[in-house]
């Protein structure tokens, strides 16, 4: 676990592959910080990067509101089998299997079904293409089930189609910005199988105010 940022408030840290989000990840700050320390987002345990949790329970509040309002921005980029096109803003109705741990796309809302939106431009294509993602609403299993609807599975989600030699979904948390404590924090990071030429840390489009995350990519 890579720690980008400490202070008394709040930490910012990347999350492995494997650890679940919401107990073992603050357990192990608990054990490497001390003190408190509470989620205020969540990374499904075969996902990794970056994640912020808050060590009081005001700066718990204070975060959770900067999620709700949507100000908080989080970039994901993950490898798709086939070649979407080169941008995508799509949104969709999301209904979760709770049992099956399972979401589909559905056409119509009725209880239990939430709206889904991204955004996303295409880095790299391919058999296997090279997507980056700006979530504007934070469903479970949300990305993956998005590009799988549409004929493009992550690598290794053989729970949404994909049939790969891959171990876990190869999508990963790679920026956070939010404002906090009267400054903007902005932290980016990338895994190894996304640090190409072609996939640089900040790309023009991505350069965009954090406290205004509800704009468009381009």
């Amino acid at each position: 676990m890579e720690i980008l940022y400490c202070d008394a408030s709040v930490v910012v840290c990347v999350k492995p592959v494997g650890l679940d989000s919401e107990q073992e990840m603050p357990q192990a700050l608990k054990e490497t910080l001390s003190g408190d320390i509470f989620p205020i987002h969540r990374l499904d345990k075969n996902v990794g990067g970056l994640m912020v949790y808050a060590r009081t329970k005001d700066a718990a509040a204070s975060l959770s509101k900067t999620v709700q309002s949507g100000e908080m921005v989080k970039e994901y980029v993950a490898l798709v089998h086939g070649t979407p096109a080169q941008s995508g803003d799509w949104t969709d109705f999301l209904w979760k299997d709770n049992k099956k741990n399972k979401v589909y796309v559905v056409k119509r809302q009725r209880k239990g079904v939430k709206q889904a939106r991204l955004e996303y431009i295409r880095l790299r294509e391919g058999e296997r293409s090279l997507v980056r993602v700006r979530l504007h609403t934070g469903r479970s299993h949300q990305i993956r089930v998005q590009f799988a609807s549409r004929g493009f599975p992550l690598v290794g989600d053989h729970k949404y189609g994909s049939r790969d030699d891959s171990a876990v979904p190869m999508l990963f948390s790679c920026r956070l910005c939010f404002p906090f404590g009267g400054q903007t924090h902005d932290y980016s990071r990338l895994p190894s199988w996304a640090d190409q030429p072609q996939c640089p840390d900040q790309i023009p489009i991505y350069r965009h105010v954090c406290t205004a995350p509800k704009g468009p990519l381009v």
